[in-house]
């Protein structure tokens, strides 16, 4: 599932081929380009709108206007390529231009055109139970839970996953992202104000090598983003965040996300407060709008455009009121598991990993655990208990072989006991 491709994307921006065109001011061009040509020392006119992200059309009016200005100065030709660097008052105005801002990357889009480019690329899934027991094909999952989530994913709004740890809740979430079929893109940077915030960020969007010449270089054709945060989640990661030394702003992490699939893992267990994320949410998960704000005071709204996916162990009462509630329509509970599908998740994994067992290990496993745990059967404990028997007999300097002697040595490790023990 992994390396299917995905489609080209649902939307393709065009290259602006003429600076009229351009959806941002041409003062924060001309400030790129000569940070980039300081940055660079020598330069040619195409070589600075590939670092640019610029077409010749935009850039050679700005080129002719700071030469004018005798910012540049031509060095030479490749054919009908200019070759340039700065001069020392060129030098001297892109000091000026550092101490504004130090970033000389892509060029952004304007906040408009990025607002309308998310719009434009929100999901539409088409969906059944076949396909989502594709998309979910390496778990066992009853159908009952199956026709549960399937909804949930088409409907592409907020959902609520909770129910007892080791039920595949952070498993079922992590190949949602499967059911898409499609691409989108994501702007290198994002100008609000004059200000430039960085969205693009290639530890957490998965880029696609995709060819269209006349495609708007400023955007990255990625899959669908995914994107996940645990207990690290705090209240800085979800606003707008500056670099004191480079000037540049970070996108936070809702707006990454955007097309895509936010998750947040173990809801409640965060440095931040549920009660501080739901009051902070409530009204983009109501109107798929946020807001953010400049650190000198100005005040924008981004789309949030996203799936959220809450996960929980704990009770959802304890975490939300009935207002916040009301606003996640998909309360989906992750039950303890069957024995037969524990028993299916058992084999699987010991005919995958090509584990010999005895004929009686599945019962003797699925009793242990039962008398052994919290009482109830985790879709975890398999996997888990396999993996500490493989230690073991590596340890031992044993075969790896799951008879019920070995099971009960995992387990004595694996579960926690209840009462004191003393150690002499």
């Amino acid at each position: 599932m992994e390396g299917i491709s995905p489609r080209k994307p649902t939307y393709l921006p065009a290259m602006p081929i003429e600076l009229g065109k351009l959806d941002i001011p041409e003062g924060l061009v001309i400030d790129l380009m000569v940070r980039r040509v300081a940055i660079d020392g020598t330069v040619s006119l195409s070589g600075l709108g590939d670092r640019l992200k610029l077409s010749p059309g935009v850039l050679y009016p700005l080129f002719q206007q700071l030469r004018k200005m005798q910012y540049i100065e031509v060095t030479g030709m490749q054919g009908d390529d200019y070759i340039f660097t700065l001069t020392m008052a060129g030098r001297n105005f892109a000091q000026d231009r550092f101490n504004i801002s130090q970033y000389a990357g892509p060029a952004p889009v304007s906040l408009n055109v990025y607002t309308q480019a998310v719009k434009k690329q929100g999901a539409k899934v088409k969906l059944n139970r076949d396909r989502l027991k594709e998309v979910l094909s390496d778990l066992v999952i009853t159908d009952e839970l199956l026709d549960q989530l399937g909804p949930a994913v088409v409907s592409q709004s907020s959902i609520f996953l909770y129910g007892p740890s080791g039920n595949g809740k952070t498993s079922m979430m992590e190949r949602l992202h499967r059911v898409y079929g499609d691409a989108v893109v994501i702007p290198y940077a994002v100008e609000v104000d004059n200000q430039v915030i960085v969205t693009y960020d290639p530890a957490l969007h998965h880029k696609i090598d995709y060819d269209e010449p006349r495609m708007d270089q400023r955007w990255v054709v990625c899959r669908r983003p995914y994107i996940v945060v645990g207990g690290e989640l705090e209240p800085s990661m979800l606003e707008l965040k500056l670099d004191a030394s480079s000037k540049i702003y970070a996108a936070p992490v809702q707006m990454k996300a955007n097309n895509g699939i936010f998750a947040i893992d173990d809801f409640g267990r965060q440095i931040i407060s549920p009660t501080y994320l739901l009051n902070r949410w409530i009204v983009p998960l109501d109107r798929k709008v946020d807001y953010l704000t400049l650190s000198y005071g100005v005040k924008f709204q981004i789309p949030f455009e996203m799936m959220v996916i809450f996960s929980t162990n704990l009770d959802p009462t304890d975490l939300a009121d009935d207002a916040f509630l009301r606003r996640i329509q998909n309360k989906i509970y992750a039950e303890p598991v069957q024995p037969q599908v524990f028993d299916e998740i058992f084999m699987r994994i010991l005919e995958a990993k090509g584990i010999p067992y005895d004929e009686d290990a599945p019962n003797y496993l699925r009793e242990l655990c039962q008398s052994s745990g919290t009482g109830e059967l985790r879709a975890c404990y398999p996997g888990d208990i396999l993996r500490v028997l493989e230690s073991v007999t590596s340890y031992e300097q044993k075969p790896y072989v799951v008879t019920g002697k070995n099971i009960d040595r995992a387990a004595s490790i694996y579960f926690a006991r209840t009462h004191e023990v003393t150690v002499l």
